[in-house]
């Protein structure tokens, strides 16, 4: 087994390289949606998919090295190409939020927020704890790295559990 985590590293670059370049294409319908509800379906459609994706991914990885996988190594390969895949959308991310969004959308945004907490009686800490937020494009662009890794953690649960179960032997 430990020969074929060797490549582990390079296989997640590579495909979460391919992920990545998918999240970007989805992340441009999602542009496109402000302008045109349509794409808001495709947006959400290809989300949707994106564990399917994973789980193919992964199962081609677990190909690539003879077939056999086992949970933990299955679930470390679908966390990093999250991961890569995240740090690739991030540049999507931060071009946004620096160059095509209105320059005031993020602290329109926290204003909204303050507004609806202070509906809401929320208490006064977490109210002072928003006023406080000063939300840059490059925030955004690690905010959504951290969340991608966080969803990679989650999703690559059920992906691993079922790609380990198929082993070629039959062994876990």
């Amino acid at each position: 087994m430990s020969e074929t985590k060797s490549i582990l590293l390079s296989s997640a670059m590579r495909y979460g390289l391919s992920l990545g370049i998918y999240w970007v294409i989805k992340y441009l319908f999602f542009i496109l949606s402000v302008s045109m509800p349509f794409f808001s379906f495709v947006y959400w459609g290809m989300s949707l998919a994106v564990p399917f994706i994973a789980y193919f991914l992964t199962k081609r990885y677990r190909a690539d090295i003879g077939g056999n996988i086992s949970f933990l190594h299955a679930w470390q390969f679908g966390v990093l190409i999250y991961f890569f895949a995240g740090l690739i959308v991030s540049l999507m991310h931060y071009v946004f939020y620096r160059y095509i969004a209105d320059p005031s959308l993020l602290s329109n945004t926290i204003q909204q927020t303050l507004i609806l907490l202070k509906e809401m009686k929320a208490g006064e800490d977490v109210i002072n704890s928003v006023s406080q937020l000063q939300l840059t494009p490059i925030h955004m662009a690690v905010q959504g790295i951290f969340n991608n890794v966080f969803y990679g953690i989650v999703l690559s649960i059920p992906v691993a559990a079922i790609v380990c179960r198929n082993n070629v032997t039959g062994r876990i």
